[in-house]
Parts: structure tokens; C-alpha cells; sequence
């Protein structure tokens, strides 16, 4: 260990605790000191270089320290800092809502601003509620979300996912919903293309809306991609048939695109594959470039007409953040918009998930790989103990660890889910850094399954 990595990592372990971490881990497995970032790249105290595999926690667009958004923060820090945004405005959150507007999928024309994606779907879920109770439905109190769903840490989002790892200690705090099997393609039987196994378990939805559609205020989807839960993928004639299924049963449709939205689908947004417009749309991560903590939900008109009277009526969203729109997060917002209206960023970003295939080609045959798959920028392979019947290997075993280590060790930054492996890198990333992920994959999964 390196004196410097070392110095700080000791001063780490002394006063913090970090998030989604068993910190008696750190008594084996060192942290990973960062000082500096570059394009997809990240330098730890010593000077070595890592490759970031992961977008920083699936946030980072357009490279660390990317020119452009530094020099938006720069300007912006010197006009203004932060102003509440209740009773005032600034022209970033105006420019920023506009744009939004102008980008997102059609119908959706007001935007809310709050900090972080787990806020904004507690945002999302406490309005579609708010709006039912103002139009005098206040019995519909109920959400429907799919298995093996994860839409954030705080207790309303808890309690519509469904990653046991995340939500079990909490059941007790937590508010009860209705979970349906979802189209996770995964599961589908031998033979079965990922849209019929889609409309095959659509089934479950429709079975659900019909039996609880009085009682539901919405239904909340990840578009495509199940991120937290081991990166699984689905057809977007899903979403066709849930858009449709919830006009007809009156139900709102919450898109969370906290991670799929900003083009880490190919598409814009991930409902645009599907030619949908949800009722509400929770978006983050990526919406600053990975800079800074910004979330917006945006919704409709109507949605909007309902929280709109007299204040003696109390209808209104009384819902706040004390950083609620700040104008630096704002800044770095509209510099990462400007990179996607003045470059073809989604024309570059299919280019890259083809050699990201490829790059993955040898993995499809390894004898504990049972799947590979893919959804524009994101690529996962799914690690299994016995590929005829795939057979998980046990959680226990945390074989996605080995892969982790290893990984460091050839200067990746790779942090498989579970059996998991995925890749969700920087959209700059280039053909030869592509083909590293690609090296140090298949490296690290022989390591962590020789011996099954």
C-alpha cells in the first residue's frame, strides 16, 4: 500500500461511514483514494489511473472534469450561489425548466425541482395521490410496481421496490403496495422473443389495474432497465401495454428514468422506444452531468390545473427541499444540455454500444455466463453456477467481488451487482478503453468462477 493512499484511507476509516457498504468489508478490501478525474478516467493519491466502468454511480456523462460544465459552474458561482426558491426565481431553474419541457416526452409541461432521484419519486408518489385526493378521489392511497424494482432509499420509494437487500429491514416502517411479476426478459422460456415474453407478462399488470385500479393512484416502472436489480432488461411493448392498461383504468403512469434517461438507452429518454408520454417523469443522475445532486419531476398540465386555487382551498403541493433548484446544479444541468443539442451524442453513443457487443462477444459462450445482454449504453452478463438450468451460484459466495478486486488491480473501476457484471461507462470513452472493459470482464469472471 502506497503511503499516501494509505494516510488518507486511515483518516477515512477513523470518522466515515460510507453508503451501501458492510464497512467491516474495509478491513480486507482497501478503499480506492480518488485526488483527480479525466474523461473516464480517475486517479487515486499514488498517481495510478482507473477506468470508471460505472459512471461514478451511473451519473457521470461526459467525462470528469469536463471542460464545458466546469466553465457553465465557473460563471454561475460568481452571479449566484443559492435562493430559496419559494417566492423567488432565477433564470437558471427557468431556462432549465423550459428546456426540460422542450426535451422530454410530449404532454409534459410543468417541472417540479427537488434534489436527488429518491426525492423525486417521493415527489412523483405523494402528487399522483395529492391529485386524486384534490379531485375528490381520496381513497386512491395504493401504488402497483414491478418485481425485483428499485426506485430509491427513502421510505416511499422503498416501499415500491422490491430488492429484499434494500427493503426487508424496513417493512415495518414502510406503506403497503402491490408488486406484479414484471417482464424481466431473463425469465423467459426458450424460444420466446423479449416482446412476446413482454406481452406474455403483461398479464399479471392487467390482472392487477383491473382488481385494484379504484383504490391505485399509479404505477411506477424503471423504463427498459432494472437497475439495482442486477441490471435486467424488458421490451418496450411492455410499456405500450401499460400506458394504454392505465388510460383505461384510470391510473397514473410514473416513468422513473432516474438512470435510463440523458440517452443511457440509446434513446433520449427510455419511454421514447416505447412512443409513450407517462404522467409523471422522475429524472436525475445524469441531468447534471454528474456534477451535482438535481432531480426534476415533470408532469402535466392537468396534473398541474389540480393543485391550482385559492390558498384557503389548500390544494396546494406543500412540498420542499431547502436546495430546491439551486442555481450551480442548474448551470451544470443546462452545460450538459448544451452537449447534447450541439453534439450527436446519441448517434455516438449507439457507435460505442456496438463496440461495447463486441467487446462482450466472448463472454456469450464462457460456461458460467447465462446471459449477456444490452440496452444502448449499458451491458450486463450474469454469472451462473450451472448454465443449463441457470442456476444462480449462492449469494454468499459474493463471486462479483473477486471480479471487483481484480478489476482494480488492472485499473478498472468495475463494481458487478451481485453475480451481475455490467459496464455503464462515460459516454467519451473510447474504442481502445472499450475493449479494456472487455479484457478485464472476461479475466475477472474465469477468476470468480473457477471453482463452482
Amino acid at each position: 500500500m502506497h503511503e499516501r493512499n494509505a494516510a488518507l484511507i486511515q483518516r477515512d476509516l477513523s470518522v466515515l461511514w460510507h453508503p451501501c457498504t458492510q464497512m467491516k468489508d474495509h478491513e480486507q478490501i482497501p478503499l480506492l483514494p480518488v485526488e483527480q478525474g479525466r474523461g473516464a478516467w480517475l486517479k487515486d493519491l499514488e498517481g495510478r489511473w482507473y477506468l470508471d466502468a460505472v459512471s461514478s454511480w451511473w451519473v457521470n456523462l461526459f467525462g470528469h472534469c469536463n471542460p464545458q460544465i466546469n466553465a457553465r459552474i465557473k460563471e454561475q458561482v460568481d452571479q449566484l450561489e443559492h435562493v430559496i426558491l419559494a417566492g423567488c426565481s432565477h433564470e437558471p431553474a427557468v431556462e432549465l425548466a423550459e428546456r426540460l419541457v422542450s426535451i422530454t416526452p410530449q404532454g409534459l409541461t410543468r417541472c417540479f425541482y427537488t434534489d436527488n432521484g429518491s426525492s423525486a419519486v417521493e415527489v412523483a408518489l405523494k402528487m399522483s395521490h395529492h391529485y386524486w385526493r384534490n379531485i375528490g378521489k381520496p381513497h386512491k392511497t395504493k401504488y402497483i410496481s414491478l418485481a425485483n424494482s428499485y426506485h430509491g432509499e427513502t421510505l416511499g420509494a422503498l416501499a415500491v421496490g422490491d430488492v429484499a437487500l434494500f427493503k426487508s429491514t424496513y417493512e415495518p416502517l414502510l406503506m403497503e403496495s402491490i408488486t406484479v411479476p414484471g417482464p424481466d426478459s431473463f425469465h423467459r422460456d426458450e424460444g420466446v422473443s423479449w416482446a412476446e415474453h413482454a406481452e406474455q407478462m403483461f398479464v399479471h399488470m392487467e390482472a392487477a389495474l383491473e382488481n385494484h385500479a379504484e383504490e391505485c393512484a399509479a404505477v411506477i416502472v424503471e423504463p427498459l432497465l432494472q437497475c439495482a436489480g442486477g441490471m435486467r432488461m424488458y421490451h418496450p411493448r411492455y410499456l405500450e401495454l401499460l400506458r394504454e392498461a392505465c388510460d383505461r383504468h384510470g391510473v397514473h403512469l410514473i416513468a422513473d428514468e432516474i438512470a435510463t434517461g440523458f440517452g443511457r438507452t440509446g434513446t433520449m429518454f427510455a419511454c421514447e422506444q416505447a412512443s409513450i408520454s407517462p404522467d409523471f417523469i422522475c429524472l436525475s443522475k445524469g441531468l447534471t452531468g454528474g456534477y451535482l445532486p438535481l432531480a426534476a419531476v415533470l408532469m402535466g398540465e392537468d396534473i398541474y390545473a389540480a393543485f391550482y386555487d385559492d390558498f384557503t382551498k389548500l390544494t396546494a403541493f406543500l412540498h420542499s427541499h431547502s436546495y430546491t433548484g439551486n442555481p450551480i446544479a442548474c448551470a451544470a444541468a443546462l452545460a450538459t444540455l448544451d452537449i447534447f443539442a450541439n453534439d450527436d451524442v446519441i448517434g455516438q453513443n449507439r457507435q460505442t454500444a456496438e463496440l461495447m457487443a463486441e467487446a462482450a462477444q466472448p463472454l456469450i459462450d464462457h460456461p458460467h455466463v447465462g446471459e449477456v445482454r444490452q440496452v444502448g449504453m449499458v451491458l450486463a452478463a450474469e454469472m451462473v453456477k450451472d448454465k443449463a438450468h441457470m442456476t444462480p451460484f449462492p449469494w454468499q459466495e459474493r463471486r462479483g467481488l473477486h471480479i471487483f478486486r481484480h478489476a482494480l488491480e488492472r485499473g478498472v473501476l468495475m463494481r458487478p451487482l451481485g453475480h451481475t457484471v455490467y459496464w455503464m461507462p462515460p459516454y467519451v470513452i473510447s474504442p481502445d478503453e472499450v475493449a479494456l472493459l472487455g479484457e478485464v470482464a472476461a479475466e475477472g469472471i474465469d477468476k470468480a468462477t473457477r471453482n463452482p
